[in-house]
């Protein structure tokens, strides 16, 4: 029973630093529209925006939007979206080239619109 209690607290305590390391440190949150049509879409999005206690990004299939949360000091919104957008999916700020998004696979290819976006 003794040794049962020292795992569990073990367990607890590898978990809270872990969590607590994982965090991002001086975040904001936005939302913002990115075009997109699937799951493919959806983890090429995310793997594009993503970095490890910079950026976290969750992309919604439905409403085409995108919860961003980042450390302000490490990064900031134009940037994640740079990103994406040359990942190959146009977004609030930024077109994504055209040759990129050629290459996205049929189902992920979106109705484009014109706009007068920079193009990345």
């Amino acid at each position: 029973m003794n040794s049962i209690k020292k795992l569990l607290m073990a367990m607890t305590l590898l978990l809270s630093v872990t969590f607590a390391t994982a965090q991002i440190k001086n975040k904001t949150t936005e939302t913002v529209k990115i075009n997109g049509n699937c799951g493919m879409c959806k983890k090429t999005i995310e793997t594009a925006a993503n970095i490890d206690k910079v950026a976290k990004v969750n992309w919604d299939t439905n409403t085409k939007t995108a919860t961003v949360t980042y450390d302000t000091k490490k990064t900031n919104l134009d940037a994640i979206l740079k990103r994406v957008a040359n990942a190959g999916y146009d977004n609030e700020k930024f077109n994504a080239p055209n040759a990129v998004y050629d290459q996205l696979h049929g189902c992920c290819q979106y109705d484009r619109e014109t706009s007068d976006k920079k193009v990345e």
